[in-house]
């Protein structure tokens, strides 16, 4: 399902009014019988999300009381949350409130006023699509648990007891610890006490590192930390010989490494080049497993450029007003500069970013964010990377604001309007609002833009204008043009370096013959590589409209485009997908990158020069994006060097092929993902987490964050059984390769180790998900149908399997805390989530499974 189709066709989108926050909707919450009452299941889903005070705050009683709630159904001692946590995780209070509490209970639970909550469910992502209708739901207020209640939470006390026994007091690694992993800036020991230099390498055992005047000298002393602590090795002990860093004049980004006997010599051209020269320093050492550098000249140049994506932790909201959450740290940013990448990118509200004399009310605070903005695009330049702000405008506004200013009210779509972009004022405001944020942040690295069917902005965006006196008597690409004039404009009143990049998401066709030819040279076009290609899975034709890495780019839409840009002379760009897709977005990567490799050689053969390779969703650095490196810089290599040396690198030379086979072999499966199934509501995200309903419970899936029990519309375009049949077949075939992965892990030498645990648990939860995924679309086609002794029996098993699935998926997801978590969504289950689900099913058994399938 095309995200672009989604949002188009829900009642309340991006941007427009939302319910009034005393107002609730006519749906009852869902019921859960598997607590004893709401203020136990208040206690279960907000135990591992908020503090007991602030809890207690809410629901009228005391820490303590809700400590013997907590503890009487078995959770050991509660972890208190700190700051960082309680800031990082609302999106995952407010959903697993969403259906419990009133709004006002959860704004009180989340420390905020009712404002802050209605701007972050109508900016933050679609996140009020997310959640769907809000239920009418009663408050919950503390009373004194009932002996039948208590009875039932020492019942359930011993069924989690049983059901995971001592690991439930593990308190394995806390929300958001991947956050602190991912920012250090210290080395860990890499070198590996048995490895040799060998004829073909020289050991710099003892070299001193020396940088030229114009390199900055934290670099040479970042290098010389990386010797002495990962590689083991003494720094200037060896008289005479050096690793010496250089800058060269030039534009092109790239590097020269002259290797000898004597001396190491790195060149880079722009700071960006010498970085990289190190990097591959490392890289080098690190496949020799130790201070080991191959003899001779090592020559690289970009290709690809830029080369940019998302932060996996950044807010999404308004991060510029947050900088006690840095969605930047240094150590992050220098992971993604190994990762081979030149540019991370944010979002960008231009009218919270500069104020305006046309419109006054535009630009609190802006001067607050630019500063906040310039620090970060100063970290950034410091590892090599450049800011990209992505910029959908003008935002749309409610009629109020236009009371006085009628003359530029454009299209109207449920009670909010656009800024009509026909008359000049409001390109002159895009115009000069990003003049002056690029004049106060002159080192930003540019923008790229969306202007179609994202959120509502001109009068054309969302599908048509015809609410609008001006804009229903032109065409999209006259009035798109504009916009994206508007914009370049702006941008280059105070940059001539900055990239601007045209995105063409949601343009169709005829608008793209239209436009491209008359796009500026000084831009790019970017465009989504994989989208309509032509696919059959399951017996059942369809086309990619999303992104996807299990169909591998790129197809003949991009293709099309690609060729009126160049045409143009304008330069072309690839939208990918390397790391994950909403396909399967609850791990940071899909451990297939024989696909992204693949993928990477078709856009090298494509001509392409410029790369943006995540959404919201995949920054997380991972051997998917260190096989897409090597399509970034030329000289090329054939897939399979590539994926053998981040093999080796990654996890030693005797665990690296047993490493291959399972990376071919999850590769396979998941070519087989039935695509165009309703990826953003059917459960991959949520696998086990999800509970199983007995009896309809009538309530629609919402985007993302709520699968509930709607598997007809899961299955998208395909029938509900075969979306069941291939789920099953892409598990089983997973299934196949995960002792393979599990035999290779246990070959990786120690100083490797917990890195390789982390990738075991990715690839056991890809494959929990996707069984657990045909499970729930069995389970609801066995209870829709005609009720059967033998169905009775089959939905039995599949809920003691889903029992399974949710113990093992539990271990899993408290050992490590990057699983079930996804940028612009936090965490969509917590481990307590997957305890619920075995209650879910235990009841499910005990109650309304019970009958002729028992005897």
């Amino acid at each position: 399902m095309k995200r672009r189709i989604f949002l188009a066709g829900l009642a309340t989108a991006a941007g427009f009014p939302l319910p009034k926050l005393s107002a609730a909707a006519s749906t009852a919450p869902i019921e859960e019988p598997h607590f004893p009452n709401r203020l136990y299941q208040f206690v279960w889903r907000n135990w591992e999300l908020a503090n007991l005070d602030r809890m207690a705050r809410v629901v009228r009683t005391t820490p303590q009381k809700l400590d013997e709630i907590g503890r009487s159904m078995g959770f050991p001692k509660k972890p208190p949350l700190s700051a960082d946590q309680l800031h990082r995780i609302y999106i995952t209070v407010i959903r697993q409130n969403w259906h419990l509490l009133p709004n006002d209970q959860i704004i009180e639970l989340l420390g905020w006023n009712p404002e802050r909550f209605e701007f972050t469910l109508r900016e933050d992502d679609f996140l009020d699509i997310k959640l769907g209708a809000k239920p009418d739901c009663r408050p919950v207020v503390f009373s004194s648990p009932t002996p039948t209640e208590k009875q039932r939470a020492a019942e359930i006390r011993r069924l989690v007891e049983s059901a995971i026994g001592p690991e439930l007091s593990n308190t394995g690694e806390p929300a958001f610890t991947f956050v602190e992993r991912l920012s250090r800036t210290r080395f860990e020991p890499m070198r590996d006490p048995a490895a040799a230099a060998g004829p073909e390498r020289v050991d710099i055992s003892g070299w001193g590192v020396q940088a030229d005047a114009a390199v900055d000298g934290r670099i040479a002393e970042r290098l010389s930390e990386y010797l002495r602590t990962a590689m083991g090795s003494s720094i200037g002990s060896a008289a005479g010989k050096t690793v010496r860093l250089a800058l060269a004049a030039g534009d092109e980004e790239g590097f020269t490494a002259d290797v000898d006997t004597s001396r190491v010599v790195v060149t880079g051209t722009r700071l960006s080049g010498l970085l990289q020269s190190i990097y591959w320093l490392q890289d080098q050492m690190e496949l020799a497993g130790g201070p080991f550098l191959p003899k001779g000249r090592t020559e690289r140049k970009a290709i690809m450029n830029p080369r940019y994506l998302y932060s996996y932790f950044a807010l999404y909201c308004d991060p510029l007003l947050e900088p006690e959450t840095d969605p930047f740290p240094e150590g992050y940013l220098e992971r993604l500069g190994r990762s081979g990448l030149n540019g991370i990118w944010m979002q960008a509200v231009l009218s919270t970013l500069a104020p305006s004399k046309s419109f006054p009310e535009f630009g609190a605070r802006s001067e607050e964010r630019l500063a906040n903005l310039e620090r970060l695009v100063q970290k950034a330049g410091r590892a090599g990377l450049g800011v990209y702000l992505y910029i959908n405008e003008p935002r749309a506004k409610p009629a109020e604001f236009f009371r006085s200013r009628p003359e530029i009210q454009g299209a109207e779509q449920r009670g909010f309007y656009a800024m009509c972009t026909t008359p000049p004022p409001v390109r002159e405001w895009i115009s000069d609002s990003l003049a002056h944020v690029f004049a106060r942040v002159p080192q930003l690295g540019g923008v790229f833009t969306i202007t179609m069917s994202e959120n509502f902005s001109n009068c054309h965006s969302r599908g048509g204008a015809k609410t609008c006196p001006r804009c229903s008597k032109r065409s999209n690409y006259e009035v798109v043009g504009e916009v994206l004039e508007a914009i370049r404009t702006g941008v280059r009143r105070s940059s001539k370096r900055a990239e601007i990049i045209t995105w063409d998401w949601g343009w169709p066709a005829e608008m793209s013959r239209n436009l491209i030819p008359k796009l500026p040279q000084d831009t790019k076009l970017l465009s989504v590589s994989e989208w309509s290609i032509p696919i059959e899975r399951g017996g059942v034709r369809t086309e990619i409209g999303e992104y996807s890495i299990s169909v591998v780019g790129p197809g003949p839409r991009a293709t099309a485009n690609w060729a009126l840009a160049r045409q143009a002379g304008v330069t072309p760009m690839a939208k990918t997908q390397f790391n994950n897709t909403w396909e399967i977005s609850v791990v940071p990567y899909i451990p297939v990158p024989n696909l992204v490799a693949r993928h990477g050689e078709n856009l090298l053969h494509a001509g392409i020069r410029g790369v943006m390779s995540s959404w919201t969703l995949g920054g997380y650095p991972s051997p998917n994006l260190e096989v897409a490196k090597e399509l970034y810089f030329a000289p090329s290599r054939g897939s399979a060097e590539v994926l053998n040396e981040v093999a080796v690198r990654r996890y030693g030379a005797e665990a690296a092929p047993l490493i291959l086979e399972a990376w071919a072999g999850f590769s396979r499966a998941f070519e087989l993902y039935p695509y165009s199934v309703s990826i953003y509501i059917i459960p991959t995200q949520h696998g086990p987490a999800n509970l199983l309903r007995a009896t309809p419970t009538g309530v629609p899936a919402s985007m993302i964050l709520f699968p509930q029990d709607d598997y007809k519309r899961w299955a998208g375009k395909y029938p509900p059984e075969i979306v069941q049949r291939e789920f099953s077949r892409m598990a089983a075939l997973w299934a196949e390769f995960l002792p393979t992965f599990r035999r290779a892990i246990s070959l990786v030498p120690a100083r490797k180790g917990a890195q390789a645990q982390e990738d075991l648990a990715i690839a056991e939860t890809c494959q929990i998900h996707f069984r657990s995924t045909a499970n729930q679309i069995e389970f609801y086609l066995l209870r829709d149908a005609p009720r059967k002794p033998e169905s009775l029996a089959r939905m039995r098993e599949i809920a003691q399997d889903e029992i399974e699935l949710a113990k093992r998926l539990y271990g899993l997801a408290r050992r490590n805390s990057v699983i079930a978590y996804e940028a612009s969504n936090h965490y969509y289950y917590r481990p307590a989530d997957l305890l619920e689900k075995i209650l879910n099913c235990r009841h499910l058994l005990d109650r309304d499974l019970k009958g002729q399938a028992d005897g």
